[in-house]
């Protein structure tokens, strides 16, 4: 199943209107080294973990060397874990994790790859930067030493109402496009999960984040 499932997403991903790669990330949070390492097989090239005791206990066991991705919520005192082994942090949702990012990437002699968060619906239950402090979040955290950001994330809220969805979408569009006409570093904008992706990439997403529509309902100790 998982490899049925990552070929015809890889074919259906394709590239969005504006003519980029959308890049696939599989989210592997509570999957199996066993199970990451058959998606990977079957062409996944960028993984993305939510918990740090997740990426460090299955670090040595994933296979091909994919592209490491940290997605989920981070906590300072355990970036020191990731530093020099993470592609691209993608949920730098304030000011103190991208100092600490910073800090210890500087320490560690290494140039760190992030994302800005953006919390596009202004949701209590979830982290980010508000839509109208991104271009002043992304002036404080660029000028921050050993970080470099590569462009913005986010989640959009949790509904099928394509009303309230796409208009969020075209907007976080908006603003990657801003902050990349100022910068040539910009280039992705993580936004489309399994149940918004295609709405997410209709709209200019060029990197998704996907773990049900790869392995399934995901299954929780």
């Amino acid at each position: 199943m998982i490899e049925e499932n990552v070929k015809k997403l890889l074919a259906e991903v394709g590239t969005n209107p504006f003519g980029e790669k959308v890049t696939l990330v599989a989210a592997v949070k509570t999957q199996t080294v066993e199970d990451i390492n058959r998606a990977i097989a079957a062409g996944i090239t960028d993984i993305g973990d939510n918990h740090v005791q997740e990426f460090r206990d299955k670090y040595d066991g994933i296979c091909g060397n994919p592209n490491r991705h940290f997605i989920g919520h981070l906590q300072t005192n355990k970036v020191k874990y990731l530093i020099g082994k993470t592609y691209l942090y993608q949920s730098v949702d304030r000011l103190e994790l991208a100092e600490e990012i910073s800090k210890r990437s500087e320490r560690a002699g290494v140039v760190s790859d992030c994302l800005i968060q953006i919390n596009i619906g202004n949701e209590e239950s979830k982290g980010g930067f508000e839509y109208d402090d991104g271009q002043e979040a992304y002036q404080k955290i660029s000028a921050m030493p050993a970080l470099k950001v590569k462009g913005l994330m986010a989640m959009l809220p949790f509904t099928d109402d394509e009303t309230v969805l796409r208009p969020l979408a075209m907007k976080m569009r908006e603003l990657f496009e801003k902050l990349r006409d100022r910068d040539g570093n910009i280039e992705y904008l993580s936004m489309g999960m399994s149940g918004d992706w295609k709405l997410c990439v209709e709209c200019g997403s060029n990197m998704v984040r996907l773990g049900t529509s790869i392995f399934g309902p995901r299954h929780y100790a």
